[in-house]
């Protein structure tokens, strides 16, 4: 075993220990895929990942992204707290305030203001309507009504999520997912709040597969909703996201729209450093 650096950076909130928490693994280059899946699988947190060398001369360092019992080929709170993790141990901004990281779906833009950071969502690669059946099985799954699902769209860019819009955040809020019924769907909900309020739209996340929980707050859905709701006129290009509500959480993702760019970002907080034996 070696010692290597170790952090847990706290990703979409502003107070720390209320977002989403990552795992990092620095300098992992010596180990196996099977050495990072179990690691992954002994945090039980919602990603781990590992920092390597980058393979690409144009990235600055490469990332791999791991679930409890998979790996991933993008994530979305991972990569800022990749990034954050990496400036923290040294590394240092390019030109135009950006970070570039490497992963298996590709090169990755991190702007970095502070301890602001947001990530450039890669494009997504189904995103189509819905099956009827598979929705009539989702309403089951949320224990609502067909008809209280205004629209739905796959929305996969690394995870296979499926968006799913009710009609306020109220709705949202009072799901109570059948876990027995969720197999291995990913399942993201929206509604939008009441006007006025700091954040415009509430959103909930579910996985299924060999652990059924719900993530805090999930920057990757973030992004495959932020292009559904904007190219459908539901959202405007610039709004902020709250998730994790449910789970006494205070998540908050801000969406940011600049041509076809979407930009997620939010606050990324280092709550974590020492050193792990791998």
């Amino acid at each position: 075993m070696t010692s290597l650096r170790y952090s847990e950076i706290d990703v979409f909130s502003d107070t720390p220990y209320r977002g989403n928490a990552l795992a990092v693994v620095h300098d992992a280059d010596g180990l196996s895929s099977a050495d990072m899946q179990q690691f992954a699988n002994w945090t039980n947190l919602a990603e781990t990942t590992f920092l390597l060398a980058p393979a690409d001369p144009q990235a600055d360092y490469r990332v791999r992204i791991f679930t409890a019992s998979e790996e991933l080929p993008f994530a979305g709170h991972p990569t800022l707290g990749t990034a954050k993790a990496w400036l923290d141990a040294g590394g240092t901004v390019g030109p135009g305030g950006f970070v570039v990281q490497e992963c298996a779906a590709g090169l990755v833009r991190v702007r970095v203001d502070g301890d602001v950071m947001a990530f450039e969502a890669p494009p997504l690669t189904r995103y189509e309507a819905v099956a009827e059946t598979d929705l009539q099985h989702i309403a089951g799954v949320l224990g609502i009504a067909r008809g209280q699902i205004l629209d739905s769209s796959w929305l996969v860019n690394g995870p296979r999520w499926i968006g799913v819009r009710l009609a306020s955040s109220d709705d949202i809020l009072a799901l109570r997912p059948d876990p027995g019924k969720l197999g291995d769907l990913e399942i993201g909900v929206v509604g939008p709040c009441s006007p006025g309020g700091e954040t415009q739209f509430e959103v909930r996340a579910f996985f299924g597969g060999d652990a059924v929980w719900e993530d805090p707050v999930t920057g990757s859905l973030n992004a495959g909703l932020a292009r559904w709701l904007t190219d459908t006129g539901i959202a405007p290009p610039q709004y902020v996201v709250s998730q994790g509500t449910v789970l006494h959480r205070l998540g908050r993702v801000h969406i940011g729209v600049e041509g076809e760019a979407i930009w997620v970002g939010g606050h990324v907080t280092r709550c974590v450093a020492g050193t792990v034996r791998l």
